[in-house]
């Protein structure tokens, strides 16, 4: 195991009694018996679930160390969905599952170190969310819009009619291009912006076949188009061993400075998102150290009976 992972896994011991040399099998690696599935994903579902709030913390700061320089910055989000999501509505409320992501984060204040770095975030979140329970739950535009300063630009793609029409009211501002176009094709169409620094945000649905083939496929393209930007990829964990294959091919690309961090909430099953992972490439230096401060906490506070256990690690250097 790398140092790197050794040293973060070592860390949720206060989680559990599991060795940390053998957190592996929290990720599914004694359950998990077919590949990874499609997740039929209409987001009204899930929206402010610990997926949410897990790829949601990581993209705030992402946000917060590229305003650190006054020059613009191009924000991509290649599956948009519809910006914001009502809490209330029946989608949220038939399956409840804000109530153990966002409602558990904002039911658990953490340190004051943590909370420092969750305050972007939270920031966001409390202004959507409004003085009535649950109010709204920030999409990843709506944190990007927020998080962004006047010289910014931004590029929101969604093809679902619907969703698009509701973004489009939601982020309607100068700063922001909504385009019904498909995220992968993006990734040509776009590259390079004007800007030498960015991020690309890729959060796909994963309602059809082929979603990590598209991201491998895409990712060499895409870093020869844009080599200064930052590109970050979330996706299920559904089968441990599907998604180490996946990361071992990614590792194999030749592409320099990926990290990935999963995070797991309950053992992982096929039928069930319990688990996920984001992979950063060109992650800003600051991100590994703020993500071994995060993870213990979100760990913690958004996983069941104590089955919260994450990885910090390179896949590549």
């Amino acid at each position: 195991m790398p140092h790197t992972a050794r040293r973060h896994a070592a860390g949720t011991r206060r989680l559990s009694e599991h060795d940390p040399e053998r957190w592996e099998p929290a990720f599914g690696k004694d359950h998990a018996q077919t590949k990874n599935p499609t997740l039929n994903y209409r987001h009204a579902f899930h929206a402010g679930n610990f997926a949410d709030v897990f790829k949601h913390v990581l993209l705030a700061r992402v946000l917060m160390h590229l305003r650190a320089k006054e020059a613009a910055f191009r924000v991509i989000d290649t599956h948009a969905g519809a910006g914001r999501y009502d809490l209330s509505a029946s989608e949220a409320a038939r399956t409840g599952e804000w109530r153990h992501g966002i409602g558990r984060l904002l039911a658990s204040p953490p340190d004051r170190e943590t909370l420092e770095l969750l305050k972007p975030y939270l920031d966001c979140v409390r202004t959507e969310r409004g003085a009535n329970e649950p109010g709204f739950y920030p999409g990843s535009p709506a944190i990007a819009l927020a998080l962004s300063r006047p010289q910014d630009r931004l590029i929101f793609c969604e093809l679902q009619p619907d969703d698009r029409q509701t973004l489009a009211t939601t982020v309607d501002d100068r700063r922001v291009k909504v385009l019904e176009s498909d995220g992968w094709a993006v990734l040509k169409a776009q590259l390079p912006p004007p800007e030498r620094r960015g991020l690309v945000f890729i959060d796909p649905p994963f309602e059809e076949p082929g979603e990590f083939q598209r991201f491998e496929q895409g990712l060499v393209d895409a870093i020869r188009r844009w080599a200064t930007g930052i590109f970050m990829f979330w996706h299920p964990v559904k089968d441990a061993h599907e998604t180490e294959a996946f990361s071992r091919r990614i590792a194999r690309l030749g592409i320099p400075k990926i990290l990935r961090v999963e995070l797991a909430v309950r053992p992982v099953r096929a039928d069930a998102l319990n688990a996920c992972a984001i992979l950063t490439v060109n992650p800003p230096w600051t991100l590994e150290a703020e993500l071994a401060r995060l993870m213990p906490y979100l760990a913690r506070v958004l996983g069941d009976d104590n089955a919260g256990r994450y990885r910090i690690d390179w896949l590549a250097r």
